[in-house]
């Protein structure tokens, strides 16, 4: 089983960059994860939020594969404690014999068809963050689950 983080565009700051990469190594150790980066749209100024959120939808749709268990970032998404997030993806992991994508959309959030293809939706928080911080904060949960799965002393309850 593989879990796969998809996001539009890259981490810029070299501080978030650097902490997201000493978890994304710290979960070698649990499972198979890889970070897919989309690049962000150019020339944009004539688009519409609407249009572009399609665009961006639609390069994402273009990465999943059948049979992808695919869960959105996204604000409307099931808020979870760690404790809860770690039983979801312990449940996930069982029912799933593919690959465990979760999806980062840009600025403009994601297109109705991406909703319709997603079997999932996590909030990482009702407050908002940078889509660069988004990242840190999910792998850190995402490293924070395992820990929690496999009783190791990392999160304290």
């Amino acid at each position: 089983m593989k879990f796969v983080l998809i996001n539009i565009g890259k981490t810029i700051d070299i501080h978030l960059s650097s902490l997201q990469e000493q978890y994304q190594n710290r979960l070698k150790h649990y499972l198979s994860f890889e970070v897919v980066n989309i690049p962000e749209l150019k020339n944009t100024k004539n688009l519409s939020a609407s249009e572009q959120a399609a665009k961006e939808s639609e390069s994402i749709l273009k990465k999943l594969e059948v049979g992808d268990n695919v869960i959105l970032l996204d604000e409307r998404g099931t808020e979870f404690s760690s404790i809860e997030f770690a039983d979801f993806l312990s449940k996930k992991m069982h029912s799933s014999n593919k690959r465990i994508v979760f999806v980062t959309g840009g600025a403009y959030g994601f297109s109705e068809e991406l909703y319709r293809r997603a079997n999932d939706m996590v909030s990482l928080s009702r407050m908002t963050f940078s889509h660069q911080m988004v990242r840190l904060i999910f792998v850190e949960q995402l490293y924070r689950a395992m820990t929690i799965l496999k009783g190791e002393p990392y999160h304290h309850a």
